[in-house]
């Protein structure tokens, strides 16, 4: 009988984040031919997450551990032979993303490419075919305009020459006499040539010529960075909308119809400028997030301070930020108190106050767990006074740095919608020349002119040609993650952001998600004849001497209570695994724990009264610790993870957006979890569950509707990879976290919860609205031009729906949750 064992895909291919990338396939089959081994599969993520690889496997032949170690070979393997590569580029078109594409994947040792009209290109290589040096020179050869690359380790700087020629390709790609505002002027200077011409035709007796002259000059500014689009998808085997707009327009001309054909020109090339407009407003918005380093630190070294540039940034190195300061890198305060706000990284409305640490070294060597108030992340504002930072990663590693990154990635990954729009256009385009060469021959069939049939084809042709539905994904989607972003949450992608918008419930994880995390002491109750304070300094001097954390509240609120120190001292503690403790105190036996742990030690049972009181408080989901001294049983003490305040709120905000299942997954009993789920207004709490039983649970869920999870991203993992969605909370202080979630929430917030489930809400609305105006205003279109529509009605219509989309997409740049 096979067994079956699961391993996290980050821990075996770590430079591979997405679920979709081919060396997932690739690590299976590896897997699948080694001995013992019966067959290797991915799990399914629910959205584009990097998921787990399950292994079946012979026990007779195989142990786990020898089955891990394959795993990890294989992944080394991988990890060792393709390379995986970020470029950041100008934004472009959508159909420019799609040819460039398509002939990176063209390129010697490419396996796979995808490119994001907001100016991404990823690309995974085979190192035994070709190097990042030759890749890079191949996608320069593409014509994009580099902003800078991100990959697995820093390219060589390119040759001044090789610098010279690529901004020279590129200006020519876009650029001119303008600049960046080329193509939109061109498309202005298209439409007065246009309208001049029409007016002197319909207004005076001038010559025909001159009209015919600026309707030519027309075509010249409104078709050529049509044309130098549509040459280079025909190299690329590719017939693109660029293209079917110049057949039509050359068509147009050639029936003698020079004012549509300049009219489609203006409109598709103001389309195009206006595209290319939005496009990079969206990207600005993400790459303001960059600029919110600053570029040199004041570093204290050797008893003197000196101004270097952040990336000459050490760990170890004290930075001084003055007030008004941005923070140069990720670290801790060793100097200082004042607050920061920390809105640009976690979206938090209010400062965060920060102080020292009390040991620079020890907080040095767990940075990752320290508290809130004494971590610093880059990119942050100091507000108040001068803080001294002690600096604990490199420029290049900090969370601001891992977010940018992350979210340029994030650009490349297509969501459902844009998966079925591109196959849909794939199929379509050729379709539509197929329709249209059919109604060239109409005059055959039909008694009518060929130059009416030629007409007709080339007005089907216009309306046939799915441009709306080409930019209103990739718009929507782009938004909403540079929106999203500036909101203080990462999403990796369009699956994550449109699957988030659809879920019908969100499972949440209680400790340190729904509740605080810390245990406090929430109730004292005395037996007969004992009193509070006894019991109280008895139970503190014991707990004293454990770091338990239900033993550290009863220190921390026992002493507010009693407002003074315990007089007693306890000695020879001595844990009893999973029932409590035995310690001396004052020469007497002390026992501190579960009801079970008085059923086996001598002495007196426990008295009725006291069991009453301890179910009474474990039904009102207490953990409960019984104390006796000697053979006096002195009370028990009731101790609660209490709610976050924000948490009943959230909850509401949640069903206001027409979220009805929410549940609550524990570890805790199932008492507790249902007195926490009441707090927070849950309606169900599933408590006593393992880690494997969460799992299950998110299974079950996700077999009745799509679920997300929400955890810390660390305990949680098995949970959220198989959600349809995975929501870490406080990614801004965990790699972890950063690593194994669709979605990050930057702040430990759960206010953040309610905005990004109502973003996404929002992005798949307009995502539908944007699919119904493009399909529809094709699916009307066409039978109306067939049946006799006019080339200029047809073209207003068209290029109108186009320009639509894209404003229609970028109402998600001012989106704000209620």
């Amino acid at each position: 009988m096979p067994e079956k064992t699961r391993i996290q895909i980050a821990l075996l291919l770590p430079a591979v984040p997405y679920a979709r990338d081919a060396c997932m396939t690739r690590l299976g089959d590896l897997l699948s031919a080694d001995a013992g081994i019966e067959a290797a599969h991915l799990t399914d993520t629910g959205g584009d997450g990097p998921g787990e690889i399950c292994i079946h496997y012979d026990p007779k032949q195989l142990s786990v551990g020898q089955v891990r170690e394959l795993a990890r070979r294989a992944g080394l393997e991988l990890e060792q032979r393709f390379g995986h590569l970020l470029f950041k580029t100008k934004p472009m078109h959508a159909r420019r993303s799609q040819m460039v594409e398509s002939r990176a994947r063209r390129i010697h040792g490419v396996t796979e490419a995808a490119a994001s009209p907001a100016g991404a290109i990823t690309i995974e290589f085979d190192r035994l075919a070709t190097d990042e040096e030759a890749i890079l020179a191949g996608v320069r050869k593409l014509g994009v305009r580099f902003i800078e690359s991100q990959n697995e380790r820093p390219f060589t700087e390119p040759t001044e020459a090789e610098t010279n020629a690529s901004a020279e390709t590129n200006d020519h790609s876009r650029g001119g006499l303008f600049g960046e505002r080329t193509e939109l002027i061109y498309a202005g200077l298209c439409g007065v040539l246009l309208i001049t011409g029409w007016l002197l035709s319909v207004l005076t007796n001038i010559a025909p010529m001159v009209p015919w002259s600026l309707y030519l000059a027309a075509y010249l500014f409104g078709g050529i960075f049509m044309f130098r689009d549509a040459l280079k998808g025909v190299l690329a085997a590719q017939f693109d909308i660029d293209f079917l707009m110049l057949v039509a327009a050359v068509g147009a001309a050639t029936l003698g119809k020079w004012a549509e054909g300049a009219l489609l020109l203006f409109l598709f090339s103001l389309g195009h400028a206006l595209e290319h407009f939005a496009m990079g407003r969206a990207k600005r918005a993400i790459e303001a997030l960059a600029e919110l380093t600053p570029q040199t630190a004041m570093v204290r070294r050797d008893g003197s301070t000196e101004e270097v540039p952040v990336e000459q940034l050490h760990p170890g190195d004290v930075v001084i930020v003055k007030p008004n300061e941005r923070m140069p890198a990720d670290g801790f305060v060793i100097k200082g108190q004042g607050s920061v706000n920390q809105a640009p990284i976690t979206g938090e409305s209010m400062p965060v106050d920060k102080r020292p640490v009390d040991d620079p070294n020890h907080a040095n060597s767990n940075p990752d767990q320290l508290a809130p108030q004494f971590r610093i992340f880059a990119g942050t504002i100091n507000q108040s006074s001068s803080l001294e930072i002690q600096v604990t990663k490199l420029a290049s590693e900090s969370t601001l740095a891992r977010v940018i990154e992350m979210v340029s990635e994030a650009e490349t990954q297509k969501s459902p919608t844009q998966r079925f729009a591109d196959r849909f256009e794939r199929y379509f385009v050729p379709t539509v020349l197929v329709f249209v060469v059919l109604l060239l021959f109409a005059w055959t069939v039909i008694n009518e002119p060929f130059g009416t049939s030629f007409y007709r084809a080339m007005a089907v042709l216009v309306a046939a040609s799915p441009c709306a539905l080409a930019i209103s994904t990739p718009s929507a989607v782009l938004s909403g993650v540079a929106r999203a972003a500036r909101g203080g949450v990462l999403i990796k992608g369009g699956a994550p952001l449109e699957n988030l918008g659809t879920v019908g419930a969100i499972a949440f994880d209680k400790t340190g998600t729904l509740t605080e995390g810390k245990p406090r002491l929430t109730d004292v109750v005395t037996s007969d004849g004992a009193a509070e304070d006894e019991l109280l300094q008895v139970a503190i001097a014991v707990e004293k001497l454990s770091d338990h954390p239900l033993a550290t509240a009863v220190v921390r609120d026992g002493n507010e209570r009693l407002q003074s120190d315990s007089n007693f001292v306890a000695h020879d503690v001595t844990s009893i695994t999973g029932r409590g403790v035995k310690a001396t105190v004052d020469g007497q036996s002390v026992y501190i724990g579960k009801e079970n742990l008085f059923d086996e030690v001598e002495g007196p049972p426990l008295p009725d009264a006291l069991r009453e009181s301890v179910e009474k408080l474990k039904t009102s989901g207490r953990t409960t610790m019984i104390v006796r001294r000697g053979d006096t049983y002195l009370g028990v003490l009731g101790l609660m993870d209490t709610p976050r305040e924000s948490a009943k709120s959230m909850i509401a905000r949640l069903r206001d957006l027409g979220l009805r299942r929410m549940i609550m997954l524990s570890g805790d009993n199932q008492q507790v979890a249902s007195a926490v789920a009441q707090q927070v207004g849950l309606d169900e709490a599933w408590g006593d569950l393992m880690p494997h039983d969460k799992v299950a649970a998110i299974r079950k869920l996700s077999n009745e509707v799509g679920v997300a999870m929400v955890g810390d991203g660390v305990n949680d993992a098995p949970a959220m990879a198989n959600a349809t969605v995975g929501i870490a909370m406080g990614a801004a202080g965990s790699d972890v976290a950063l690593e194994t979630a669709d979605v990050a929430l930057m702040a430990d917030d759960l206010n953040h919860l309610p905005f990004v489930v109502g973003l996404s809400r929002q992005t798949s609305r307009i995502i539908r609205q944007n699919l119904w105006l493009s399909l529809g205003m094709v699916a009307f279109l066409v039978p109306a031009t067939v049946l006799g529509l006019q080339l200029g009605p047809a073209v207003v219509l068209h290029e109108g729906s186009t320009v639509l989309v894209v404003f229609n997409a970028l109402r998600l740049l001012a989106y704000e949750s209620d």
